[in-house]
């Protein structure tokens, strides 16, 4: 018995060595030398990693208990999901423009610049292309297809928004990375020259062909594996000559959104996160209601909601996100925009809503609550 629990541990182990030497370069290099210096200088750097001004709150035990049930249905569509194709050749009249190409990846054209935002090519939001959440289709247009991109946009190191083998397939690329503290030692890691990457702590801004990017608060977290918090998390105000775009990156709610509409508002669009979510963990994602909360907090005129419609991290029906914050923006007179995956939006003449995705069962802000904690 004893050699057999043995072979059984010896075994466990070989499986967890192999599984870590596969993933080890995703996992992405740690930052040192005077990166580590200058991110303990941070204002958010507090006991050996980055913190939020209002700590997240996470209901563990009653996260375990929905772990074993209460999944929708419809997690993941069970046919496929319609797509534009991605026409980008015409500037868009009005100087700013949008396209959504799933989740978080969008991009923002902007008084003469493109900026790729959270660019995610890859089949898994994993550090492994054979385990992990899955997308739900084929990325609408092939990352070499894509117009000149000046620059690529990073809001923190989750694996659905930073993905090592995308980063590596635009590495080449003659464009800027603006990432939060320490994620410019993963690229870094994964070769993108030093000189191309601006690392930003929250308020610190960098500005490329007359477009200002500002790193601005977010209430998240960060890390890849086993460095919880070790890199910092951001949103982004984009500031052009003639328009103001704010893109949240994954954040729950936070009282600093007023501070940020004051200072870099108001804004043409704000694209802000309204999927994957659940009621015990109120603080890591907005959730619907809360998208359209934010939104007005910062001073958004058009609300274009993110971080839908592609990888299944959460519980609730992959359509419950649109509906409800469609219903929560009607409820609060917000102009709000529902593109196709692949489509673009001029904010100046935001079109009307077109229903693509099926009409499905979801549960109502009532049935299921997100409520941020820490908000008076």
């Amino acid at each position: 018995m004893r050699r057999l629990l043995k072979w059984i541990a010896l075994a466990f182990v070989l499986v967890i060595g192999v599984v870590l030497a596969l993933g080890w370069r995703s996992f992405g290099e740690r930052a040192s030398g005077e990166r580590r210096a200058r991110m303990e200088r941070s204002p958010q750097w507090k006991d050996g990693h980055f913190v939020n001004p209002q700590p997240i709150i996470n209901l563990y035990w009653e996260m375990i208990k929905a772990s074993f049930g209460g999944s929708s249905n419809d997690v993941s569509p069970s046919a496929p999901i319609a797509v534009s194709p991605v026409a980008l050749d015409v500037p868009p009249a009005s100087g700013l423009r949008v396209t959504w190409l799933g989740h978080s990846t969008t991009i923002i054209e902007i008084d003469g610049i493109r900026i790729l935002t959270d660019a995610n090519w890859s089949e898994r939001a994993s550090p492994f292309q054979w385990i992990g959440p899955r997308r739900w289709f084929p990325p609408i247009i092939a990352l070499a297809s894509l117009p000149k991109i000046d620059v690529v946009l990073i809001s923190h190191d989750h694996y659905d928004h930073l993905d090592m083998a995308t980063i590596e397939a635009m590495k080449g690329w003659d464009a800027r990375f603006v990432v939060p503290l320490g994620v410019g030692a993963l690229l870094e890691g994964w070769d993108v020259p030093a000189a191309k990457i601006a690392e930003l702590d929250w308020w610190e801004k960098v500005a490329i062909a007359g477009v200002e990017i500002v790193a601005t608060p977010a209430r998240h977290a960060t890390g890849r594996f086993a460095a919880q918090d070790r890199n910092l998390w951001a949103s982004y105000a984009i500031i052009g000559p003639a328009h103001r775009v704010y893109y949240s990156g994954d954040t729950g709610l936070f009282p600093a959104l007023t501070e940020i509409g004051a200072r870099l508002g108001p804004f043409d669009v704000t694209m802000f996160e309204i999927g994957q979510y659940h009621r015990t963990w109120p603080d890591w994602h907005l959730g619907p209601e809360q998208a359209v909360q934010a939104h007005k907090m910062i001073g958004g005129k058009v609300l274009f909601p993110i971080h839908w419609a592609l990888f299944p991290l959460a519980f609730h029906g992959w359509t419950e996100p649109i509906e409800r914050v469609l219903a929560e923006a009607k409820k609060q007179d917000v102009i709000i925009v529902a593109p196709k995956p692949g489509e673009s939006v001029e904010p100046s003449a935001p079109p009307a809503i077109d229903r693509w995705w099926p009409d499905l069962p979801w549960e109502t802000a009532e049935q299921h609550p997100i409520i941020s904690s820490q908000m008076n």
